[in-house]
């Protein structure tokens, strides 16, 4: 524990749903909901607007639009989300070599590493002149936490929002913490807080009351011991700038599922290249490879293969995964698929080849199988691509310039013309396989950003802007690992 609150925690204001405002001038001061819009997509993030009419992350979306009919429904853009989060981390990165991202809009900083800030008015400051940075630079606002440890600097900024700055001096954090739920404590998730409360626990001041051996006898000897020290107000977890990666994955969620087994087996050769991507710029290799299919009830599958050694070649990973999908029954749809290593090495196997079969064929092979007769396949005529327009994304138009989707349907496509920094602008009407029409690429928020700043770089067009249905949001909608 700290004696000065020197551990900054920063949390972007309603981030991806405050983005899209900020890139759209028509939804500005409106509620906006972010997240995917099929009939079991999720809400990723709902703007301050919405949330007044109880709409919030993870809900059901069928269940925001009942409760917020009028609201925008956007799907997200997540490397435009992406391009925004390396401004603030770099940003964050100019205070303190230790910067510990916890997501695309969230971090903690450590102040005294950065030689920013040893006491309160240094800390204060330090806030305030990253919260003016990162509006100038973004044009979003975001909320910052200050205290002696990670705790309590989260405990903070959430206090803090939205777009303000609260510091908790250290020695006042029992008095603070005392009457506050329990799920305010790390680590006191639905489950816990339920436990709790059934022995009678229900503030934090119940925990510390309780005692460190009676929380030991009902959640366990690490569960409880944490937890009684929360509870105290001591948290001594410093800030970590790199951890080591246990896996490399990505996936995607699809807003409709999918049943073509050609597009299933296209996706994970996709996914594959992505990871294998990830895994060559973390300098790493893996042995084992694994396949997540979310199907069309819900339930999820992992299947897992691991090599002869460690690699990052891409055709192993991919062969891999497709061997992997083979096993997997996916008649009845998919809604989402993942594809990761694990077993991470600094090193590659050179035997590539080898791992890149299986085994049992391997050796039916060596012993004399008589190899199958190629078959030529027959050409199938090309099907015209049906051009699907997400909403809320970015298109361009030959004559009208720079737009995004209000919604399609019915072979047409509905298009407001705006960009950032505009007013709000008209909306007009194309079919959707209009020839002047085009997927665009996300525009900068903020033209100059200030000196220092990475400017927003515009991302391609996403995957289901003019093409195929792209990811839908939602809690596993993030690359994260499987």
């Amino acid at each position: 524990m700290r004696t000065a609150p020197t551990i900054l925690h920063l949390d972007m204001d309603a981030f991806f749903a405050a983005a899209e405002q900020a890139a759209k001038p028509s939804l500005r001061g409106k509620p906006v909901v972010v997240g995917g819009l099929g009939p079991r997509g999720v809400v990723a993030t709902a703007s301050y607007e919405a949330r007044r009419f109880g709409v919030h992350s993870a809900m059901p979306m069928g269940q925001a639009r009942r409760l917020a009919p009028n609201a925008a429904y956007l799907v997200p853009r997540f490397a435009f989300y992406r391009s925004i989060s390396e401004q603030v981390m770099r940003l964050l990165g100019l205070l303190s070599p230790l910067v510990e991202p916890l997501s695309l809009d969230e971090a903690f900083v450590d102040l005294e590493a950065g030689d920013v800030a040893h006491d309160t008015a240094g800390a204060r400051a330090a806030g305030e002149r990253l919260r003016a940075d990162i509006l100038a630079t973004t044009g979003l606002t975001g909320s910052v936490g200050l205290a002696g440890s990670k705790m309590l600097a989260k405990i903070a900024s959430e206090q803090a929002k939205p777009d303000g700055l609260a510091l908790i001096e250290p020695g006042t954090e029992r008095e603070l913490l005392g009457p506050k739920s329990v799920r305010i404590l790390p680590g006191v998730g639905p489950a816990t807080g339920e436990h709790l409360r059934r022995a009678g626990m229900t503030t934090v001041s119940d925990l510390a009351e309780a005692g460190e051996d009676e929380l030991v006898r009902l959640l366990g000897r690490a569960h409880g011991s944490s937890l009684y020290r929360m509870a105290r107000g001591h948290d001594d977890r410093p800030v970590v700038a790199e951890r080591d990666a246990k896996s490399v994955s990505v996936e995607d969620t699809f807003a409709v599922d999918l049943h073509d087994r050609v597009r299933i087996r296209g996706e994970v050769e996709r996914l594959a290249e992505r990871c294998v991507e990830r895994l060559r710029a973390s300098g790493h290799s893996g042995r084992t490879i694994v396949l997540k299919v979310r199907r069309f009830d819900f339930s999820t599958l992992t299947r897992s293969e691991t090599l002869r050694g460690p690699t990052d070649a891409l055709g192993v990973v991919r062969e891999a995964a497709g061997r992997l999908l083979e096993s997997v029954d996916t008649t009845g749809g998919v809604r989402l698929l993942g594809v990761g290593v694990s077993g991470l090495a600094d090193y590659t196997q050179e035997d590539l080849f080898a791992q890149a079969e299986p085994t049992g064929e391997r050796d039916q092979e060596g012993a004399g199988a008589v190899p199958a007769v190629p078959v030529t396949p027959v050409a199938e005529p090309a099907r015209p691509v049906e051009r699907h327009w997400a909403p809320g994304h970015d298109v361009r138009h030959a004559v009208h310039g720079a737009g995004w989707v209000q919604g399609s349907g019915l072979g047409r496509v509905t298009v407001r013309f705006e960009e950032p920094g505009s007013a709000p602008g008209r909306v007009r009407t194309f079919a959707v396989d209009d020839p002047e029409l085009e997927a665009g690429e996300a525009l900068p928020l903020v033209r100059d950003p200030v000196p220092g700043a990475v400017p927003v770089p515009a991302p391609s067009a996403a995957a289901g802007r003019g093409g195929a249905p792209g990811p839908a949001a939602g809690p596993d909608s993030h690359p994260h690992h499987l």
